[in-house]
């Protein structure tokens, strides 16, 4: 035959060939890791839906992998992300029961009932977190939240003073406090910590805080600071315009205070919560 010495030279060369070309076969091949990392991808990529699918991709390819859960985990989240509140709870309960005491799924399944309005179950999920890790912050924080709008100022107080030991410059911490202080009549307290979170990122909702305080207080001039700073930041801040009816009221501005208290009524205020004020 041309070009070859002898027929053990072609068998030679035809197995090198096989070699390479099974090589090309296993390396066109996708495998699980590959499937994650288009995962982590698509999300990066804001492409949900591809996120979506390549963990239905890798679950199939791996279904008894102990990583799942963890895909399982995130499979409930992008679908969260996608408005699929429903599905997504249906896949963080099935991540729960591969893996019951697992943090992140609990925080993930507390995450979406909070978005569902299920505050009960959420605060379960929460209770349950510090049982496992006293130490998380998030779902300490959020538990407290919770809490107090339940009225349980007690258990409120705790996880936010637990918060205050743990990470005493968070922005979780004050926010924690000032909410706490100013919905317990403490609002000398509340100034303080609506003034650490002002410093760190003003907006409308932290100046509007700190002058429902100021007012509290009949400090009327720092209240009138506040309201003007908070409605250069937000001039559609419907409770600043509420804050500053009342304030026109208290200096008896009566036009001023009916025109603020229009706006604050358009800009989708509570009508009782208007007159309430004004009285």
């Amino acid at each position: 035959m041309p070009g070859y010495k002898n027929i053990a030279d072609m068998k030679q060369i035809l197995f090198s060939l096989f070699i390479i070309l099974s090589g090309l076969t296993v390396s066109a091949q996708r495998t699980y890791l590959d499937c994650v990392d288009d995962v982590d991808k698509a999300i990066a990529e804001n492409r949900l839906s591809d996120a979506e699918q390549f963990l239905l991709e890798a679950l199939r390819m791996e279904p008894g992998n102990p990583t799942n859960v963890l895909l399982v985990s995130n499979l409930g989240m992008v679908r969260f992300q996608m408005g699929q509140d429903s599905l997504a709870l249906a896949t963080l309960n099935d991540a729960h029961e591969m893996a019951p005491v697992s943090v992140t799924v609990l925080e993930n399944r507390a995450q979406v009932l909070c978005a569902m309005g299920r505050d009960d179950e959420a605060y379960a999920d929460y209770c349950r977190i510090l049982e496992l890790d006293s130490m998380v912050i998030e779902p300490r924080f959020y538990r407290g939240i919770i809490a107090m709008k339940n009225g349980d100022l007690d258990t409120a107080e705790k996880d936010f003073l637990k918060l205050q030991e743990l990470v005493p410059d968070a922005l979780s911490t004050a926010v924690g406090l000032a909410s706490l202080y100013s919905s317990t009549g403490r609002y000398v307290d509340a100034v303080k910590q609506y003034t650490i979170l002002i410093k760190h990122e003003p907006s409308a909702e932290y100046y509007g805080g700190r002058a429902a305080c100021y007012l509290m207080q009949q400090r009327f001039s720092e209240a009138s600071q506040d309201i003007a700073a908070g409605l250069e930041l937000d001039p559609e801040d419907g409770e600043l315009y509420l804050y500053r009816a009342y304030l026109n009221r208290q200096w008896y501005r009566n036009d001023d205070a009916v025109s603020d208290a229009r706006k604050a009524l358009d800009l989708g205020v509570d009508p009782q919560r208007v007159a309430a004020l004004l009285q």
